[in-house]
């Protein structure tokens, strides 16, 4: 285990995008943010002429409903395939668009990545585990389509900010699982994934410490019991099953966890690095001191938290600097 602390195409296919909520996007959260931290700037979501971006590409329907994923890659044609990565935008389950990991996505594509920025079924279109199946088809969607935009299909990681990074976890904890990637068995092509990046995701909706936040009464419903179709009371197992702690095993894949100064969005990070290390599993934990959550939408932060996703990746997938 390492631990740091640093201061910090197909071409789109006919149907009905989901539209997403915007009540979490960059600017509003800025404009929350800001008094505290006067510094920050919203992230460059504009690519210079060096990355080459792939917007509204559908990667899987469901019957006049599309989902659809943004591509972002080094403009060159690379000498030999490149790392993916699937980037899996937050917002309480319920809310956020893509659009929020556009920065992220084109900082990761001018350090050697293929990012795919995706869409997902929020909670108010599909409930759990709805936007699991959906980031499962999108890393299948990544290799085989993998010749076709030059991704080494070997090395693929998911990662994601705040309900993303949970999502992230759970998608890349549960390969093989039926009941979270029920198109598997109609498709040849894995949904695994080699390595896992959670920035500041739950790892245990079940923790007494989660539940204060995740299952107030007052919150009718909230963000989680919303996403589950009801309380911990009402849908323990689903609590239970939806946190990426419960199902560490011998064949999870190395974990990088990224944290702000806001433990409460991250509990479960300490007990799920245990049973990784006691397995002798890679991970690693990076916090960034000070900081609010969502600070991935933001410089300075933006840019030690892709450094640090891109050395994790790179000494996991064995990548020449």
């Amino acid at each position: 285990m390492f631990c740091a602390v640093i201061l910090l195409l197909a071409c789109a296919t006919p149907g009905k995008p989901v539209t997403a909520d915007n009540v979490y996007t960059a600017a509003s959260t800025y404009q929350k943010l800001v008094a505290t931290y006067p510094f920050i700037q919203i992230a460059n979501q504009t690519a210079p002429a060096s990355i080459k971006v792939i917007k509204d590409i559908s990667y899987v329907s469901y019957g006049d409903m599309d989902l659809q994923l943004d591509l972002f890659m080094p403009a060159r044609t690379p000498a030999k395939a490149l790392p993916g990565i699937v980037l899996v935008h937050g917002g309480g389950w319920r809310s956020g668009s893509r659009e929020n990991l556009a920065a992220m996505a084109i900082r990761l594509a001018g350090l050697g990545y293929i990012a795919a920025a995706i869409s997902y079924r929020l909670s108010a279109e599909a409930p759990y585990p709805a936007a699991i199946h959906d980031v499962k088809a999108a890393i299948r969607w990544m290799r085989s389509h993998a010749s076709e935009y030059h991704i080494d299909s070997g090395y693929i990681a998911v990662a994601g900010g705040s309900a993303g990074g949970q999502i992230a976890a759970l998608v890349g904890v549960t390969n093989g699982v039926p009941k979270f990637d029920p198109q598997a068995q109609h498709s040849q092509v894995s949904s695994a994934v080699q390595a896992i990046i959670n920035i500041d995701g739950l790892s245990d909706f079940t923790s007494e410490q989660a539940r204060h936040y995740e299952d107030d009464p007052a919150k009718k419903p909230s963000s989680a019991g919303a996403w589950f179709g009801g309380t911990y009371a009402e849908k323990t197992e689903l609590w239970k099953e939806a946190s990426p702690l419960s199902h560490v095993g011998k064949n999870t894949p190395p974990i990088l966890f990224i944290g702000s100064a806001q433990k409460r969005f991250s509990l479960g990070r300490e007990e799920m690095v245990q049973k990784m290390t006691a397995l002798g599993i890679a991970t690693g934990v990076v916090l960034l001191p000070d900081t609010p959550h969502s600070f991935w939408l933001f410089d300075p932060w933006l840019e030690p938290t892709v450094n640090a996703m891109s050395e994790f990746l790179g000494r996991e997938f064995a990548l020449s600097p």
